[in-house]
């Protein structure tokens, strides 16, 4: 995919989001929205992935660690075809396959199942260490919160990640600065993240998490970096793409009612036109 396209197929994802956590009456939409940008890329350019083998034995797998931001993975998932874009409708519904967090027995392009926040980055290492154990050559990609990281797990498994010298695993921090509580920095302050993660021997680099061009170079760049992994630290914007969302901590885990539903699509219909 170019540029425009990658940009297209991110406005479709939000939409996709939107719909979702709109019929579900619950979900995540503000980091889920956070996140499109690098969702977009991963599925649909960076990751060796085949919506028609999803278990394939040498894909690239993706965990994502802040599993509360599903509604953003299923809308990958379903416009990359894993299964179809209608179901998004049905999240968190009864009998439904889309629930709340990611399954990976039920759900095609799934990984790992994951939810509980800190332990989707230990899976992380784990696939890594396995594939180099293995000596295979598929790479690990998970996507973390910015208030994630407050919790200590994360810190355990980047220690072991580094002590391996996984250049296979490459650990992206969603920081859009907002968690269900609040600003990150007010609530328990993880910066500076690219100092910590620097002191756990991690190759880290700093982009904007909405730049296809920065998102791009950095996953080269990790591609090219190696005998350590490599963190990602993407700032982002929590909503980004529904201006009334944009920056509200609010709007972690609150669905739009029929109203802003719709204002929030006729946004994202006009920014599709451009």
């Amino acid at each position: 995919m170019n540029k425009a396209e990658l940009k297209h197929t991110a406005n479709e994802i939000r939409k996709g989001i939107l719909t979702a956590v709109y019929h579900a009456k619950s979900g995540h939409p503000g980091g889920s929205l956070s996140a499109t940008e690098l969702y977009t890329y991963l599925f649909f350019k960076e990751m060796r992935i085949d919506p028609a083998d999803p278990k394939k034995a040498d894909r690239d797998r993706f965990v994502l660690s802040k599993g509360h931001t599903a509604p953003g993975y299923y809308a990958t998932l379903a416009n990359r075809g894993f299964f179809p874009v209608k179901d998004l409708e049905t999240l968190r519904k009864v009998g439904s396959y889309l629930q709340g967090h990611p399954d990976m027995k039920h759900i095609p392009g799934v990984d790992m199942s994951s939810g509980s926040l800190g332990q989707g980055i230990s899976t992380a290492v784990g696939m890594a260490i396995s594939a180099k154990l293995s000596g295979q050559d598929y790479r690990v990609y998970t996507l973390l919160g910015d208030g994630e990281i407050q919790e200590g797990q994360v810190w355990e498994a980047a220690m072991l990640a580094a002590h391996r010298k996984l250049d296979n695993l490459v650990v992206i921090v969603d920081n859009n600065n907002l968690q269900i509580d609040g600003a990150i920095d007010e609530v328990n302050s993880p910066y500076p993240i690219d100092k910590k993660f620097e002191a756990f021997n991690f190759h880290v680099i700093n982009i904007d998490g909405h730049d296809f061009d920065a998102i791009e170079n950095a996953l080269k760049e990790a591609r090219e970096t190696k005998g350590r992994p490599t963190a990602i630290v993407a700032k982002t914007v929590k909503g980004k793409g529904v201006s009334f969302m944009e920056n509200k901590a609010a709007w972690h885990g609150s669905a739009p009612n029929q109203e802003q539903y719709e204002a929030a699509m006729a946004e994202l219909e006009k920014a599709g036109e451009v």
